[in-house]
């Protein structure tokens, strides 16, 4: 697959994204953490693949850094509660 192809299913995906964000937050709300991280993960691969894809480089680097903080997170809570 080439960028050209993925960028029609570029719509689609930000509102898969979207619905993501939106369970993340509720978990966060309801205090569910490990929930919370795992909807953000891939919430934030798929605003990194898409600002790689338009050279946004604000949303690439901020969500780099919120994916390595996620999947931080995520293993530090295996370690500590497995």
């Amino acid at each position: 697959m080439t960028l050209l192809t993925l960028a029609a299913y570029e719509q689609p995906v930000k509102w898969a994204a979207f619905a993501l964000g939106l369970c993340s937050t509720i978990c966060i709300v309801q205090g569910w953490q490990l929930a919370a991280m795992f909807f953000g993960l891939p919430f934030c691969l798929i605003w990194v693949f898409y600002g790689w894809f338009r050279s946004e480089p604000q949303l690439k680097i901020i969500n780099i850094i919120f994916s390595g903080l996620y999947v931080y997170g995520i293993a530090r809570y295996f370690l500590l509660n497995g």
